[in-house]
């Protein structure tokens, strides 16, 4: 009873309704309705009356013609018979037009315009799909014009400086500016409101700064697991790098500036599961040869059926062929990805064309869909992965192997740790993808709700590796498990907090996509990507010039490790390896801050302490170490 009083204005609800209907229904007896409204104003009394502000009743002072639906009038009011009136008023206007002014423009003009007002409205009167469309023909047809819009009205004209969806203007305004060689200083001080909760800041030091050469910057990745590992060709890697992109996730172009651009600039590329495409080789890159479930470049179909397609499985004989070359560096097993983990992906053989068919060893034509499922056929325990590490290892000549994960069950990764020590076998690197991680194309649920994100996930992953002795605290040069941050690194800022909770390298996959010229219109899934980085399209990357645009790609990483080493220098440190989580404060509330080994407590242990059950290990730590050895 209380909800069908409710007015807005002075006008009862029930009226509201009763006026749109009657709008939409020109045949209908407005005394009816405006009566039927009243009756179920009052419960079924229809002699009860609604006040107005002048003291007159509802039935008495309320013309439901003039109630308004809360849309403008033109709007409120258009339907078919006024689209329809309308339409003979055009067509009457332009045949009274010809004898005045015969076929001058102005006649051909109208007679146009009429006949599409005629075309655009008969057509979404006759369309079933669209109820907007059929009740405001032609009218309605801007709702799905400003819907389209939408992204590239918001990116321009209202979103703010900072806000990040998923990267903030500022920040790409600083990627765009690096890769142009344009200083990207700032004036007139921070934008930022230092006192809000998150802000972050690092410690720097009042009387040692250091002076450091960025290009003496680098990690020796596999370089402590020559003797009990066979890491006989460990990778001199540098602290940031091109993140997994597969080809036909990208364009060939978008590749070959990529590959070009970190062999112009000392770094490395990842090849993502798609394969070590020609576009990858020709760049001249050093490559990490990512291997996911379906085993592109290194396996074949098998007999086994699952969803109707056949499953792939490894083929050593293949891997050789790739993993032996000189480009190929390193070589990562990928178990999953922060924007997507525990979701596999099916790649339709409509969409495989012959190079990227022969990136995957993929006969072609092709004749089947590619599954690409959730998990490897190759190993399905800690075990068994620990075992497949080292046949690759071995297979590959002793180049280093590691492994890309999102943090999932902080339990299952124990478990994974306790295989290392169990058979003596570890990797030599391990990637920790957090779920801001951004891919093509990912269920939102995935994207949004799936996943450890970077800081939680890599902090938790180099505390238990130093807790049971395979990573040091003090020196991470010393580690014998080389950890690799992905997820949202952009500035040298992003890069010194990855190294103050463990990280030893970073990798940045959308950051050199604005390096390539990336104007984050949110395309990426719809292979009609502007800027011809993320299509199919040749048309679209055609305009993408590779020999152009690798330079801005390594313009933007010699900026970014510059600026992350200008940081180091200004806390005082030696080293990429002696960044301590106590140098990175965060904001955690009005006049109450805490450094980075309090935020997360489980960075405060020691080197071995959960093998010894120590006291002072941190509790959490302790407890799911515990666990995982019941």
């Amino acid at each position: 009873m209380l909800s069908s009083i409710v007015s807005v204005g002075g006008v009862p609800l029930a009226l509201r309704r009763a006026t749109m209907l009657c709008c939409r229904l020109p045949h209908a007896d407005p005394l009816v309705l405006r009566r039927s409204a009243i009756r179920s104003i009052g419960g079924g009394n229809s002699t009860h009356k609604s006040s107005t502000t002048s003291g007159k009743s509802v039935e008495e002072g309320v013309n439901i013609k003039h109630v308004s639906a809360g849309l403008p009038d033109f709007i409120e009011h258009w339907d078919r018979p006024t689209f329809r009136n309308v339409g003979f008023g055009m067509t009457a206007v332009t045949l009274a037009t010809i004898p005045l002014f015969q076929e001058t423009v102005l006649t051909v003009g109208m007679g146009t315009v009429t006949a599409v007002y005629w075309a655009i409205g008969l057509n979404d009167i006759r369309q079933r799909a669209q109820t907007i469309r059929r009740n405001f023909p032609v009218l309605g047809n801007l709702r799905y014009l400003f819907e389209m819009i939408r992204p590239e009205i918001r990116q321009y004209f209202v979103e703010g400086d900072d806000e990040a969806v998923p990267f903030s203007r500022n920040h790409r305004a600083i990627a765009y500016q690096r890769s142009k060689g344009i200083g990207s200083s700032m004036p007139f001080g921070t934008r930022r409101n230092v006192e809000a909760v998150g802000y972050e800041w690092v410690l720097h030091s009042t009387l040692s700064p250091t002076q450091l050469d960025a290009s003496q910057q680098r990690v020796m990745i596999g370089g402590n697991n020559r003797k009990d590992q066979g890491t006989t060709q460990p990778y001199d890697s540098s602290l940031l790098n091109i993140s997994a992109m597969s080809y036909g996730a990208l364009s060939d172009r978008a590749i070959l500036a990529l590959s070009s651009g970190a062999k112009l600039g000392n770094f490395s590329h990842n090849t993502g599961e798609g394969g070590m495409s020609d576009f990858h080789k020709e760049g001249g890159a050093a490559l990490v040869w990512n291997i996911g479930t379906a085993y592109f470049g290194c396996g074949k179909f098998s007999d086994e059926i699952i969803h109707g397609t056949r499953q792939r499985v490894f083929d050593p004989d293949l891997f050789v062929q790739n993993a032996t070359l000189p480009n190929c560096r390193m070589i990562e097993i990928k178990l999953s990805q922060g924007a997507k983990p525990a979701h596999g992906g099916m790649l339709p053989k409509e969409k495989i064309s012959e190079s990227i068919a022969k990136a995957r060893n993929l006969d072609f034509p092709v004749q089947e869909d590619c599954l690409s499922p959730a998990r490897h056929s190759a190993f399905s325990t800690p075990t068994e992965l620990c075992e497949f590490i080292q046949l690759l290892r071995t297979l590959s000549g002793g180049k280093p192997v590691g492994m890309k994960l999102c943090m999932g069950s902080p339990y299952e990764f124990c478990r994974i740790v306790q295989a290392f020590l169990e058979t003596g076998i570890h990797p030599d690197f391990i990637t920790i993808d957090g779920g801001e991680g951004g891919t093509g194309a990912a269920p939102p649920e995935f994207s949004n709700s799936v996943g450890t994100p970077l800081a939680e996930g890599l902090s938790f992953a180099h505390a238990l590796l130093v807790g049971v002795g395979l990573r040091d605290p003090v020196d991470k040069s010393k580690s014998k498990v080389t950890l690799i941050a992905s997820g949202k690194v952009l500035t040298g800022f992003s890069m010194y907090k990855n190294f103050a909770i463990g990280a030893d390298v970073c990798n940045a996959a959308r950051s050199f996509l604005f390096s390539l010229g990336c104007i984050q219109a949110l395309k990426c899934n719809t292979n009609t990507c502007p800027t011809g980085i993320t299509t199919q399209d040749p048309e679209l990357s055609w305009g993408l010039d590779p020999l152009y645009k690798q330079v801005r790609v390594a313009n933007f990483h010699r900026a970014t490790v510059q600026a992350c080493v200008e940081l180091m220098e200004a806390t005082g440190v030696e080293s990429w390896a002696t960044i301590h989580p106590k140098q990175v404060i965060r904001r955690v509330g009005l006049g109450n801050y805490k450094s980075y080994d309090q935020v997360w407590e489980h960075l405060q242990v020691g080197k071995g302490e959960l093998l010894s059950n120590s006291q002072s290990t941190p509790q959490f730590l302790q407890t799911v170490w515990n666990e995982c050895n019941r």
